[in-house]
C-alpha cells in the first residue's frame, strides 16, 4: 500500500477546503478554442493587525487544435510559486480525464490593499458586479498561502462543470459517437 499518495489527497482535500468561491458563474466553458474566466480574489489577512488584499485576474483555458505527447498532460501557468502545491495540483488533476490536453494561464494585476475584513470586502465587490449587472466575474477568498490554490480550485470546478456540456456539443457535431 502506497501512504504518500494517501498523504498527498489529504493534503490536496485540506487545501481544498481551505479555500472558498464566494461568487460562482454558471456559464459553460467553450468546447473548442480560449476559455477567458475572469475574478477577483480576496486573501485574508494573516495576522489580526494585517490588511485584507484584493486581486483581479483571469484565467484563459486553452485546448490544443492538434493532440501530441507534448500537450497531453494539463499545464498550469502562473498559479504556483513553486512549492508543493503546485506539483500536488498537476498530480491529481493529470489523472483527470476532463483536463487532458488544457493548458491554464493565470494572469492578474498587483493586489490592493484594503482594511475591511474578507466578508466586507467580498460585500463590497458583490454590490460593485450586481451594479455593473456582471454575471461572468466571479469572487474567490483564501488564505494568502493558498492565493494560487484559490484560482485553480476556481477554474478547475468550472473546467469539471462544462465537461458534460462540452461532450454534448462534441456530439451534436459529429465528433463523437
Amino acid at each position: 500500500m502506497n501512504f504518500a499518495e494517501f498523504e498527498e489527497r489529504r493534503r490536496f482535500q485540506q487545501a481544498w477546503e481551505a479555500v472558498r468561491i464566494a461568487r460562482p458563474v454558471h456559464y459553460s466553458l467553450f468546447t473548442f478554442g480560449e476559455s477567458e474566466l475572469p475574478y477577483f480574489l480576496v486573501c485574508e489577512a494573516r495576522q489580526a493587525n494585517e490588511t485584507v488584499t484584493i486581486t483581479r485576474g483571469d484565467v484563459r483555458i486553452t485546448r490544443p487544435l492538434i493532440i501530441t505527447p507534448d500537450n497531453i498532460r494539463p499545464e498550469f501557468r502562473n498559479f504556483f510559486e513553486g512549492g508543493e502545491e503546485g506539483m500536488l495540483a498537476e498530480f491529481i488533476m493529470a489523472r483527470t480525464a476532463a483536463f487532458s490536453h488544457l493548458t491554464f494561464e493565470n494572469e492578474h494585476g498587483p493586489a490592493r490593499i484594503v482594511t475591511d475584513s474578507v466578508e466586507e470586502a467580498v460585500a463590497r465587490l458583490n454590490r460593485q458586479l450586481d451594479s455593473d449587472e456582471e454575471d461572468r466575474v466571479a469572487i474567490l477568498c483564501a488564505p494568502r498561502t493558498l492565493a494560487g490554490f484559490a484560482v485553480f480550485r476556481y477554474a478547475a470546478e468550472r473546467v469539471m462543470k462544462s465537461a458534460p456540456e462540452n461532450i454534448q456539443e462534441l456530439r451534436e457535431r459529429g465528433l463523437l459517437p
